[in-house]
């Protein structure tokens, strides 16, 4: 694992790229290397999981033609390496780097193909003086880009773009619209103008000054049915063989490693198969909030797990100092982003990283086999809109009036609340809607007409893409889609590596293996929710693995009490963020909609935790970045 960088074209003096990978020093805290040659530098900063002593980047081919530098790791190297041995080409390391370097003299840039892993990476090609980028399937490792004119440059992160002269410091307003909708920026896109993301499942060459992107891998379009009669055990266990695999592969690394363990079914089912792979020990860390905030509290869970496969158990408790956290986590992305969830990863991460440099975690579980509430509350909402208007309205009102807003795990007067919103609308927005922190008309009402009239994009665009490659004859499947194209790669995976690396430790996630996924897809929704349950053909498939009690608890996710903290510890940030007086200078957002917002939550009428969360992490960026040198005028 590393952080990339790179500058082709005009480049400025050395200084600028060690000032880059100084920046990039927490993801590869181990070494240092650069490569300079005739218009291109190269470096990277590593973090030594595989081949300790020999794998050293940048590397180049025996014949100095070809230069790569790579972050990442591939799963199965060994397996391509033999088949490169056999094809006649030979090796000098041990490393997963050399393998890719030799795949791509093979096979060129369709090398990517045949790599199983998390990875990004570039080649330089000296002889024609093209430069080739690549990103895995579904997006684990970043790749940031900047081109203009006659130069490129690239990073792991943004912050070591900064360092380069040519970035600015710049709003781009259309992924700051996505942002406020979603709380993350988009696929494409970065929360600074100019500066782009290679997509997930993407190569890219620059060659002439030319930028021309590829991509390699989609999502599996159109499945075909499943069979109407299937074998829910033989199901089961093509399902356990996949994970299992995918698991296993994960378990390469020359040092120590462990796995987060939440208590949930996705975490506690990679720890089973770590057991069934190794005898040898294995190591798990959770993070709990104590009894005032119970219901976020999975420990008791996780602790069944770690009994039965007799795992090394490490537990830590989590304060609410998110106030204290906030510039860090800001930092870390060098983005606005508003999943709070980054702050309990963060400090799981913390707590692991004092015992291992690798650990594995369930990420991916939810979307890839029915994990969350929407999936079937989608079915239902299709029962619903059938209903007449007037018959909706009332059971709606009743509905809401019987379940009230919560500070809970289980907000279940904010799911309704939700659902009958979205009742009127088409699929997919409807869909999109519940995953939504501010639609469109909240957006209208909170936005300045200043920053309305730069608000002019799509948010919703990526997701009807993703929507149109349903299958199965099953809205359920295009809810799968819209989530892995975007909330995984574009929230999940992101947070996961920053949150992680800012304590150099990397993080592997089978259940994100395209291989799962592919598997996953293959089958129809309604076999994934056997029993109109969550995961239930997944659940069925570990039930006699998997302690009861694990199998059978509600779904909590991996969440923080926000909501509560924002009345109590978090108050004062809050009010320091969100103060009127800078809320109406900083000219964004109406003053009115924001102190709504506050005096309804702090009140404790409903909760608007995401929403306030969205607006704090969005000033906390604009003082950490804009103001300081940045440019985010909206005169």
């Amino acid at each position: 694992m590393c952080g990339i960088a790179g500058i082709v074209g005009a480049a400025p003096s050395g200084t600028v790229l060690d000032a880059m990978l100084k920046a990039l020093d927490h993801r590869g805290p181990d070494d240092r290397g650069v490569f300079h040659g005739d218009g291109v530098a190269l470096g990277m900063t590593r973090l030594s999981i595989i081949d300790l002593v020999t794998g050293r980047q940048p590397m180049t081919s025996d014949d100095g033609a070809a230069t790569i530098v790579y972050n990442g790791e591939i799963y199965n190297f060994r397996a391509l390496r033999a088949g490169l041995e056999a094809r006649g080409h030979r090796f000098r390391t041990q490393s997963d780097t050399e393998v890719i370097l030799r795949a791509w003299e093979a096979d060129g840039d369709a090398c990517v193909e045949r790599l199983r892993g998390m990875f990004a990476f570039a080649i330089w090609d000296a002889r024609r003086r093209v430069l080739f980028l690549a990103r895995d399937r579904v997006g684990k490792k970043p790749l940031y880009y900047w081109h203009e004119g006659g130069t490129l440059v690239f990073a792991s992160e943004i912050k070591a773009l900064l360092c380069h002269p040519g970035p600015a410091r710049a709003v781009d307003w259309t992924a700051l619209h996505h942002y406020l909708a979603y709380g993350y920026t988009p696929a494409a896109r970065s929360a600074f103008r100019g500066i782009a993301k290679l997509l997930p499942g993407h190569t890219a060459t620059l060659g002439a000054g030319r930028f021309t992107p590829r991509r390699y891998w989609t999502l599996p379009a159109d499945p075909p049915p499943t069979a109407a009669r299937v074998d829910v055990v033989e199901l089961g266990a093509r399902i356990r063989h996949e994970i299992r695999e995918a698991v296993r592969l994960r378990l390469e690394s020359d040092v120590p490693l462990g796995a987060f363990l939440s208590g949930g079914v996705d975490s506690s089912i990679v720890v089973a198969s770590m057991r069934e792979v190794t005898g040898g020990r294995i190591t798990t860390f959770s993070i709990g909030f104590g009894a005032a905030a119970a219901s976020y509290d999975e420990r008791p869970f996780a602790r069944q797990v770690a009994a039965r496969f007799a795992t090394e158990h490490h537990e830590d408790v989590l304060e609410p100092k998110a106030a204290e956290l906030a510039p860090v986590i800001v930092r870390s992305f060098d983005e606005p982003f508003a999943d709070s969830s980054a702050i309990a990863t963060f400090a799981v991460a913390a707590a692991t990283a004092r015992h291992v440099k690798v650990a594995l975690s369930g990420i991916g579980g939810d979307e890839t086999f029915a994990g969350y509430p929407r999936y079937l509350g989608l079915g239902l909402s299709e029962r619903w809109a059938r209903l007449p208007r007037p018959l909706r309205h009332v059971a709606g009102a009743l509905a809401r009036r019987a379940l009230p807003e919560s500070f809970t795990s289980r907000n279940l007067g904010d799911w309704v609340t939700r659902f009958v919103a979205g009742a009127d609308r088409p699929l997919p927005e409807r869909y999109l809607a519940w995953t939504r922190f501010f639609d469109d008309a909240a957006l209208a009402a909170l936005a300045t007409p200043a920053l309305a009239a730069r608000l002019t994009g799509d948010p919703d665009a990526d997701g009807r893409a993703a929507w149109r490659t349903r299958g199965h004859g099953e809205a359920m499947d295009g809810a799968f889609r819209i989530d892995l194209a975007t909330y995984l790669p574009d929230d999940l995976l992101v947070m996961a590596d920053r949150m992680t690396m800012a304590h150099s430790l990397e993080l592997r996630a089978p259940f994100c293996d395209h291989h799962v996924i592919e598997t996953s897809l293959a089958l129809a929704p309604s076999l994934k929710t056997r029993g109109w349950r969550l995961k239930g053909l997944l659940k069925a498939a570990y039930a006699d693995v998997l302690p009861p009690a694990v199998l059978g608890h509600r779904k909590q996710g991996f969440m923080i009490p926000l909501a509560r903290w924002l009345c109590s510890d978090l108050r004062p940030l809050l009010e320091d963020l969100l103060d009127a007086e800078r809320v109406r200078r900083r000219g964004l957002f109406r003053v009115e909609t924001v102190e709504a917002l506050k005096a309804e939550h702090l009140a404790g009428r409903r909760s608007h935790a995401d929403r306030l969360w969205t607006l704090m992490m969005a000033e906390l960026w604009l003082r950490e970045y804009l103001d300081r040198g940045g440019s985010w005028s909206l005169a």
